[in-house]
Order: structure tokens, then sequence, then C-alpha cells
């Protein structure tokens, strides 16, 4: 089976709760969202089978232990993914995947394999998109707890309280009380963002939930 991957390197994780962890990173070519403020592209890609992979990933050398399968979104090739995922957990990595959260059949083919979830909430103020991923956002994280799961959102000046409150009750519904990493939106000036990021810390409160403001780390110490 081949896989379209736009590019695999070493590096530190930059965001969420494992940030400065040394991994290596898959990125998967292509996504089934825009979000306004995505910042990958895809236009250029090589294909490789799962044992050619294996193998450039194993050429980065024995100093890490966790590949991060990235995109784009990866479980938007979710036959190649639940092939490579097993084939690299047993090699005995650690399994990273870092997802937008919406494709819960897939996450359901290939959650055996993995050991960590970073989980985006896609918030509709925050990611400009028309329609809502609620329903697909529920399904999903119902299936990703049973994992080592964090969730992400990314919020901006335009982020409503709705939005936010409605994840938090989404968190509720499910029984939820892992960490919410609040991701500034990196286009925007940080001061800007103050004084909503302070009401969103407020809210998790609220509810209950362990919250922290990380923003992209990797841009701000200038790595990939």
């Amino acid at each position: 089976m081949i896989g379209r991957i736009n590019e695999i390197f070493s590096s530190i994780q930059g965001e969420g709760i494992y940030f400065g962890r040394k991994q290596v990173f898959v990125r998967f070519s292509g996504c089934n969202l825009a979000c306004g403020y995505c910042d990958t592209e895809f236009e250029s890609f090589q294909e490789y089978d799962s044992e050619s992979l294996l193998k450039k990933i194993q050429s980065y050398g024995p100093d890490f232990s966790c590949v991060s399968f990235t995109g784009g979104e990866p479980l938007g090739q979710k036959d190649f993914l639940k092939e490579l995922i097993r084939l690299v957990k047993e090699n005995g990595y650690q399994t990273y995947l870092e997802t937008n959260g919406t494709m819960p059949d897939a996450l359901n083919e290939v959650i055996d394999a993995v050991d960590i979830v970073a989980m985006d909430i896609k918030l509709p103020s925050s990611s400009g998109f028309a329609d809502d991923c609620w329903k697909q956002h529920y399904d999903f994280l119902n299936i990703a707890k049973a994992k080592d799961v964090f969730v992400k959102a990314v919020v901006g000046s335009r982020t409503s309280i709705e939005d936010f409150l409605k994840m938090l009750d989404l968190f509720k519904s499910l029984d939820y009380h892992g960490v919410l990493v609040i991701q500034p939106n990196s286009l925007e000036s940080a001061e800007r963002l103050v004084d909503n990021l302070a009401l969103f810390k407020r809210l998790c409160a609220d509810y209950l939930i362990p919250s922290c403001v990380i923003p992209q780390l990797h841009k701000l110490i200038g790595v990939r």
C-alpha cells in the first residue's frame, strides 16, 4: 500500500502538553478541512510504502522513541496509516497521532495502535467554517478518551464565548476531564488575545477542566 507523505523530519514537539519532546514527524499530505489559520502546504509530496517509510524513520538514529503522525490529516489516509502505525509500534516506538478530530470511523480502525492522541476541536468562530463539527468531535473524543488524549483548541480575537462553552459542555457530556490546551492563533498579535485567554481560562476552571495556554512554541524558538 502506498501513502502520500508531505515530509519527514526530526525535531522537538512544539505544540500541546508534550512540547519539548524529541520526535520524528511524519506529515501526511492532504486534509478534509481548510482552517483559516492553517500554515501547512500540500502541493508537493512523496509516495512511500510502509516498509520504506519505517526505514526512513529509523534512519534518524536511536535518540528518540516517539513518532508523530501529523498533517494535514493522517486519518484521511486511514488504510495506509493503519498499516504504518502498527508497523512502527511493533518496532518499539511510541505512536502519537495529531488529528483534527473529525473522522471518528477512521480513528476507530487505528486506535488500538495509538498511544497518544493530540486532538483538535475546531471552534467555528476560530476556524471560519460555516458548518460546525460538533457531532464528529463528540464521537471522536468518545473513542479517543480510552487512550492518553489531550484536546487543543485554537482561539483568536473572534472566538466566541458561545463556541467555547459548547466545547466545555461537550467535555461534560463525555465526562472528559483531561487537559485542554488553549492555543493562541499565531496569525494574530498576542496583545489582542489577552482578554479572551483570561476569560477562557476562567471558564475552564468553572467547569473543572484543567487547561493551559500554550502557543506554537516551535515558531517562537525558530525550529521546525
